[in-house]
């Protein structure tokens, strides 16, 4: 049907009804002046213009529908499109509404239209992901977070690479960090290979771990795994790209191939094929695509609370917590608490279904805004998806174990649900004297009798009193007392990434790139009194944040510093109440 007249002819009109009006005929140039003359006659043509536009790509519309719903629809020749089937126009549509709504704006066009997956050319930040427009941070962070997951703690084993990823084998973080200033740096196939790693786990898993469908453009042109260099491949892929937009459902109907895989292996085969155009500028937005068309839909529609609503935000063309959250987890829900939530009058809203591989903290939870849920704050590894009100960054660690709660810790928690479970308060934080005695048989506490008559001698025992008799008493007696110099404090490191790309002075010269920053974190244990946290200190020297153990110090303490405060401290205290941070240099950004 490509040949069909009537088609030509719509197309002829609409091109022809989109050309600029002449310009009426001048005696001579006006002084000065630039702009156009109020002549009715050329406001009524101008008019006429824009009702035939209109008129002529509503024709064009409904004739692709008819096509579509025909018996006698055209069927595409395999060859003509190399990467797989054209998106049809009414899914063309639903998609185009889906992510930008029925009106967007040229400036958000532009920002999601113009960011790829590439890495910092900076040795000290080579493990990111550069953003250079404001907005589809929502994309880039989690795919960020899955791609450190493979860099740190998984290594592909098992995959089935093309040749020039599999030059070097990925280090764990002790080789690849084991200088004294733990500079992370990767190599450039251990790079790719975690980015490929990481696209097709977010798409598969938003495949219901069933299928996966990558939405592309069709270039014209196939990518051999070994025939031109990077460079060479950008310098095809941006000719290719000129004058392509994506400024309506039209455009995605004419450009978008989809292709859909049945098995990882081809799909990672097949994105290894297809880099070149997700490194270029409309990848993040084809990315983007691909998961919502993997994950169906009208299954997204299902997800969500208000469909109604596009899932690029205006008016700054901010992704949604749909987005982050289908990326993270498989589901384009709206809400970051764990399962679903009834809240009476028949209606359910739906939060994070299943624990995931990478988390997520907010600046909103520190605002009291939202509750994030467990499953996001204690993912399976130590990365997550750090949201504030207009960005995305990326918080981790390279050791699992920072998660895991230390003896001390366990043995405090246990007494503290022993002790709530007594409170008839209603959360007051005391109970009856008379309960004390069957908590310590509980619990396997050896309390002197001394103690526990001074404990009892009020007919009330808040908390308080009893965790400082707590830590009087031997832990060998089931008490908390401890030759532990730390008194259970735990020291770890967090590391953050900031890939938007930030000026940044460097002598007299000024650079744009993106942060990764190191914070030493000290928490106390989580049922420590506000009025013993002095107590809680670290009081020597380390072990250092600097060149031992990199993971969770809670036998040895570190080199005590004035605590420091930022943004993401806040997001940190979220999971880790009443943490303490410290960096160096400036304090790392989350917007």
């Amino acid at each position: 049907m490509g040949g069909d007249p009537d088609e030509q002819e719509l197309q002829r009109a609409l091109l022809m009804s989109l050309q600029p009006a002449p310009e009426p005929k001048r005696s001579k140039p006006r002084d000065g002046s630039v702009s156009e003359p109020h002549d009715p006659e050329a406001q009524a043509r101008r008019a006429e213009r824009e009702l035939r536009a209109a008129a002529a790509e509503q024709r064009m519309l409904a004739f692709r529908r008819a096509q579509e719903s025909s018996p006698s629809a055209r069927v595409t020749s395999p060859s003509q499109h190399r990467y797989g089937h054209p998106l049809p126009l009414a899914d063309a549509e639903k998609l185009f509404t889906m992510v930008f709504g029925s009106r967007v704006s040229k400036e958000i066009l532009t920002q999601w239209c113009h960011q790829g997956f590439r890495f910092s050319p900076e040795p000290e930040t080579s493990l990111g992901l550069v953003q250079r427009e404001g907005g589809p941070c929502g994309v880039l962070a989690p795919v960020q977070a899955m791609l450190l997951k493979y860099l740190l703690f998984e290594h592909q084993k098992g995959q089935s690479w093309p040749s020039e990823l599999r030059s070097t084998s990925s280090a764990s973080c002790n080789a690849s960090c084991g200088s004294q200033d733990h500079v992370l740096v990767f190599s450039d196939a251990q790079r790719t290979r975690a980015l490929l790693s990481a696209l097709s786990e977010i798409l598969w898993l938003a495949g219901g771990k069933m299928k996966a469908v990558v939405a592309v453009l069709d270039t014209g042109i196939v990518m051999s795994e070994d025939a031109v260099r990077e460079e060479e491949q950008d310098e095809v892929i941006n000719q290719k790209l000129e004058g392509i937009s994506f400024n309506s459902a039209l455009e995605l109907e004419r450009y978008l191939r989809i292709c859909t895989f049945t098995s990882m292996s081809s799909l990672l085969q097949q994105l290894n094929t297809l880099l070149p155009i997700f490194r270029s500028r409309v990848g993040a937005l084809l990315f983007l695509f691909s998961a919502l068309l993997s994950r169906g839909l009208e299954a997204i529609q299902a997800d969500r609370d208000d469909p109604g609503q596009s899932l690029v935000t205006s008016p700054f063309g901010h992704a949604s917590q749909e987005i982050v959250n289908l990326l993270i987890c498989g589901h384009a829900v709206p809400e970051v608490f764990d399962g679903n939530m009834d809240v009476g009058g028949g209606m359910t809203v739906k939060g994070i279904p299943s624990k995931v591989e990478v988390g997520f903290l907010t600046l909103l939870e520190a605002f009291k805004y939202c509750t994030v849920g467990q499953f996001l704050k204690r993912p399976k590894w130590p990365i997550w998806v750090v949201g504030s009100e207009s960005h995305y960054t990326v918080l981790f660690a390279l050791q699992n174990n920072i998660q895991d709660e230390n003896e001390l810790e366990d043995r405090e928690r246990r007494i503290r649900q022993a002790f709530d479970a007594h409170d008839q308060s209603g959360g007051g934080g005391f109970i009856v004297a008379s309960s004390v005695r069957q908590l310590l048989h509980d619990m396997d506490i050896i309390m002197p009798m001394d103690m526990l008559e001074s404990l009892c001698a009020n007919e009330f025992v808040v908390w308080n009193e009893l965790w400082q008799a707590l830590h009087q008493i031997d832990k060998s007696k089931g008490g908390l007392k401890s030759a532990d110099s730390t008194g259970g404090v735990k020291q770890f490191e967090l590391y953050h990434f900031n890939g938007i790309a930030k000026t940044v002075g460097n002598g007299s010269s000024v650079q744009q790139r993106p942060r990764l920053t190191k914070l030493r974190v000290s928490v106390p244990p989580k049922w420590t009194p506000e009025e013993y946290m002095m107590d809680y200190k670290p009081s020597a020297s380390a072990n250092d944040a600097t060149g031992g153990s990199m993971g969770v110090d809670t036998q040895k303490s570190v080199k005590e510093e004035p605590a420091q405060h930022a943004p993401i401290v806040d997001c940190i205290r979220t999971r880790w109440e009443r943490a303490s941070c410290n960096w160096v240099g400036d304090a790392p950004s989350i917007v």
